[in-house]
């Protein structure tokens, strides 16, 4: 009976997907910001991807950080994939994020 729970445990683990972002069903983005938000002096970049996922680079490390987001209105909540959660706000195609001003690229 042991076997048995961990060969199908290690089977539903091998067959799910590893990230979210594999999903090849994730919806697609139903507003207009996704794209590279970049703060003026380049440190801070987040690109909004259209499945709903973001990748944030800080200076050389482009990958710092990488999760989900929502958009509902001009407001913007993410969700980092270590359990940090955010939010923002766009007004006139500004991004006001955590006291930062991202402008689109």
């Amino acid at each position: 009976m042991k076997h048995a729970f961990l060969a199908l445990a290690t089977a539903v683990l091998l067959a799910a997907p590893a990230r979210p972002d594999a999903q090849a069903d994730q919806p697609k983005a139903d507003h207009p910001y996704v794209g590279l938000w970049v703060t003026a002096d380049g440190y801070i970049r987040h690109e909004l991807l259209s499945n709903g996922r973001y990748v944030e680079a800080r200076g050389t490390r482009e990958r710092a950080y990488e999760g989900r987001y929502r958009v509902k209105g001009t407001h913007i909540e993410y969700w980092d994939d270590t359990g940090f959660t955010a939010d923002g706000d766009f007004k006139d195609d500004i991004l006001h994020h955590a006291g930062m001003v991202l402008r689109r690229r």
